[in-house]
């Protein structure tokens, strides 16, 4: 039986989410099939008469009774629909403001608990077959039972819930359009990118389903053996299985309109996985990226308060599933907004960046303990970083450490001088007349003597004042898996992220073996050399 004790996050959403209940007409009707007149959802701002809310028990894959709740027009006629699987240790009051809000634009909108979660029955499935199943049963009995037209239909969510309504689409192909917030692409990259594992994103997800949920010995084995390091391959085919990557090619058949919205520092689905799954969606699509961290852009509007990445969704919806010119289908498909510039748009991923900028890691000087950054790749030093030592240099804490930044507008800092040069490598430009616009994914190229068959390093690109304080544009770590130590290259995909460095300002590289953010490979003791030939490459416009 899933636990009902809940951390104070989860209870305050459930809290204010209770309150727009409380706050809907609780004396409607409850909505009953209408006759099959298509109505088209209202653009307008003045919402339609709804029937309320009212809670269902659906029966899912295997006679699985998940929870549910619904409400729509009241008007007869036939209306789009949009199901909403909720969170990761959420349930479906997630989105009772949203839902209503939707209902009064003229949608049948069922919000649902997947299995294993609060009162649903089941274990949980993380995002797996038995999951997809249950989203078909979902639609069956939206068509079955309420005002829905089964020729519009839409899938959203945020989280947990983006990454069911993606795949789902994959499965399932009547869903036409798609709002995927804060979701995932491909599993695998979540939990093992550039070979590192993630400490505090998995830690924080294990937590949330040992509290809220039914885990059962699936999860619970998975991340058990992804703590232990163990039985790699098994836990990434099982990851992979729950990717929606792995079912491109399914989408694209069915092609569904698609709208991916995310955060640059999402620290639990980094947004670099969704670059190359957009660019290879064949059907309508948009990414939008925008400050903070996991479901932080969006979290205002599961209050009910205006909120960007909801109108957009809006938008979507009406245009794909409504039949609505909201003009979102001509406009370019590529929304960004810097961390510290206006919103642009592009046409393509592609179109962020002008040109690749490379920076050469020069030698250390000896009076200050830093190197330059800049210039062609020279050779003739090195730089060598104990490992197990951390530095002041560091990603912060997940969630908190990016969201906090997003809703303060303040990137996290450090003073520079405080990271220790006996283990950190640091190099820092020259300060140039004109802002430096950083858009898309640095990328880091290190040449390494003297290694461990195995290890981690981890950089992290900074935005310098004059006066040391550094503030953190992107970071990512890198994990090396050999049978043999010595020279060996690696390269990093920084995080995708879009950064206007003011001029006066020194982009400035650290360089360290320690996060707390993720399990890194090295032996306790060792050291890692960082040689001549390294270089950063800067997508700039």
């Amino acid at each position: 039986m899933a636990k009902r004790r809940t951390p104070l996050p989860v209870c305050l959403l459930s809290v204010l989410a209770a309150a727009a209940l409380t706050a809907a007409d609780p004396s409607a009707a409850a909505a009953a099939p209408a006759a099959a007149v298509p109505v088209t959802a209202q653009a307008a701002t003045a919402a339609v008469p709804t029937t309320g809310f009212r809670f269902v028990d659906v029966t899912g894959s295997g006679g699985v009774v998940l929870k549910a709740n619904v409400i729509a027009p009241s008007a007869a006629g036939r209306y789009p629909a949009i199901v909403f699987p909720s969170s990761w240790g959420l349930n479906d009051l997630e989105y009772i403001a949203q839902a209503k809000t939707l209902a009064g634009r003229g949608y049948v909108v069922v919000s649902y608990t997947p299995r294993g979660w609060w009162s649903s029955g089941g274990e949980i499935d993380t995002a797996g077959p038995k999951d997809m199943a249950d989203l078909s049963k979902v639609i069956d009995w939206t068509i079955a039972n309420t005002a829905a037209d089964p020729s519009r239909i839409g899938a959203a969510g945020i989280s947990y819930g983006a990454g069911i309504s993606l795949l789902g689409s994959a499965f399932d192909p009547r869903i036409r359009a798609v709002v995927m917030m804060s979701g995932w692409t491909d599993l695998v990259y979540s939990l093992y990118g550039d070979q590192t594992r993630h400490q505090q994103s998995a830690g924080l997800l294990q937590l949330a389903a040992a509290l809220l949920g039914n885990a059962g010995p699936d999860l619970s084995g998975k991340l058990a053996d992804f703590t232990a390091n163990r039985d790699i391959a098994q836990v990434m085919a099982w990851a992979g299985a729950r990717s929606a990557a792995t079912y491109l090619d399914a989408i694209n058949a069915n092609r569904p309109a698609v709208l991916i919205a995310n955060s640059w520092g999402d620290s639990i689905f980094p947004p670099n996985q969704l670059v190359d799954f957009y660019g290879r969606l064949a059907g309508p699509k948009r990414l939008e990226l925008r400050p903070g961290d996991h479901a932080i852009a969006e979290l205002t509007g599961v209050i009910g308060l205006p909120n960007a990445v909801w109108s957009s969704a809006y938008r979507w919806f009406d245009q794909y599933l409504a039949g609505i010119d909201t003009g979102i289908a001509g406009e370019p498909g590529v929304l960004v907004q810097p961390h510290n510039a206006a919103t642009e748009t592009y046409p393509a991923w592609s179109s962020l960046s002008s040109s690749v900028r490379r920076y050469g890691l020069g030698e250390i000087r000896w009076w200050d303990g830093t190197g330059l950054l800049g210039g062609a790749p020279g050779g003739g030093w090195s730089k060598t970083l104990p490992t197990e030592l951390n530095t002041t240099a560091d990603g912060g804490v997940v969630l908190l450490t990016n969201g906090a930044a997003a809703l303060t507008g303040v990137l996290p800092q450090i003073w520079l001088p405080t990271v220790d040069r006996l283990r950190a490598g640091v190099w820092a430009a020259e300060r140039p007349s004109t802002p430096l616009r950083i858009r898309g994914v640095p990328k880091v190229h290190l040449n390494l003597t003297g290694t461990a068959a195995q290890g981690t390093v981890v950089a992290y690109l900074y935005d310098l004042d004059s006066l040391g304080n550094a503030k953190l544009v992107t970071h990512a770590p890198v994990t090396w898996l050999g049978t043999a130590g010595g020279s060996r290259s690696v390269d990093v995909a920084l995080s995708a992220t879009a950064y206007d460095v003011p001029a006066g300002h020194s982009l400035t590289l650290v360089v360290d073996t320690v996060d707390p953010l993720y399990y890194d490979a090295n032996a306790p003791g060792g050291t890692v050399t960082v040689a001549g030939g390294s270089y950063v490459d800067v997508p700039v416009r």
